[in-house]
């Protein structure tokens, strides 16, 4: 019997889920872990440009790696898989399409699909795909995973409740303040184990209005579009629900420390890239001088306009 009575704990929520049907796991670096216990993976191909959130599994599960490239495009270079190889493909800033996504699985089978960047480009059939829920909405933690390979053994139910103070800090205060928390709640997955996702989380996320922020992404992500597009580098699509608007130029290092000082802050997604790639790796220009552009639920048009115009000034 459960308690009766007593205070009112934290407000349970009863609004549809989005992915409600998948695997909810506690972090996205454990579903692609799922994903090798149960399909018994021993051999990968991941690209070069990945942070490294995922350097603890494939050491952990001392996985056989073979590293591929991508090219300006965001797509991966033609290779070909071993017998028993698998291929782990990311879907950069959601610019990956449903047919592309399929003319990989007929050509090579045994693919994984990361939408870390992409939470609102729906699972193709037949292929295991991976969601991060904190990269788009206000949760400590959370994944979901596609996939109809299962463990043979159950999985303990998460808890958040620990993690949720710099979510709670910055509603109320600044980023700047609670920006070591936050540092250290991401840093606490490389050594967490499988777990179903935490019962909070989980009710968090069927208290999020998808219809609403699906629509302001993707309308930030089109302002952005329409005023870099003739500087981009990159040729982009414009993606449902976008998760950051990526600008590729000339010179992204310098400008991401300039906006700094404004208190723009424009983050390095692959740090780690500038470490293991050489400087006439294509990975590496990118890492570097792709300026990774919120447009976020929380950001109205004012707002964006603003970076628009803070970015034309530096």
């Amino acid at each position: 019997m459960k308690e009766i009575g007593g205070y009112i704990e934290f407000e349970t929520f009863h609004s549809d889920m989005l992915y409600d049907d998948g695997i909810k796991l506690n972090c996205g670096r454990n579903g692609f872990a799922y994903l090798i216990e149960s399909r018994n993976i021993k051999k990968v191909r991941f690209p070069k440009m990945m942070c490294d959130s995922n350097d603890k599994v494939l050491s952990k599960y001392d996985l056989n790696v073979r590293y591929y490239s991508i090219g300006s495009d965001l797509k991966m270079e033609d290779i070909t898989l071993d017998e028993d190889e698998w291929l782990y493909v990311v879907n950069y800033y959601g610019q990956l399409t449903d047919e592309y996504i399929m003319s990989l699985k007929k050509k090579y089978d045994r693919i994984i699909l990361d939408n870390a960047q992409a939470y609102f480009h729906s699972p193709v059939k037949g292929i295991d795909t991976v969601y991060t829920c904190r990269k788009f909405f206000g949760v400590a933690d959370g994944a979901i995973l596609y996939t109809d390979a299962k463990l043979d053994r159950q999985l303990p139910v998460d808890e958040s409740f620990g993690r949720m103070n710099f979510l709670l800090g910055r509603f109320e205060r600044t980023a700047s303040e609670f920006y070591g928390e936050y540092a250290a709640n991401n840093d606490m997955f490389f050594d967490e184990p499988v777990k179903r996702m935490s019962r909070l989380t989980e009710n968090i996320l069927h208290g999020i209005d998808y219809g609403l922020i699906e629509r302001k992404r993707t309308e930030n992500f089109r302002t952005y579009h329409e005023a870099f597009a003739s500087v981009n580098k990159l040729e982009l699509n414009i993606p449902a629900g976008a998760f950051m608007y990526p600008l590729y130029i000339e010179n992204g290092k310098a400008i991401r420390k300039k906006l700094q000082d404004m208190k723009i802050y424009i983050p390095t997604l692959w740090p780690n890239v500038l470490e293991n790639c050489t400087e006439s790796d294509a990975e590496y220009d990118m890492a570097e001088n792709i300026l990774p552009l919120p447009c976020d639920q929380r950001y109205s048009h004012n707002e964006i306009k603003y970076v628009i115009e803070a970015i034309n000034n530096v």
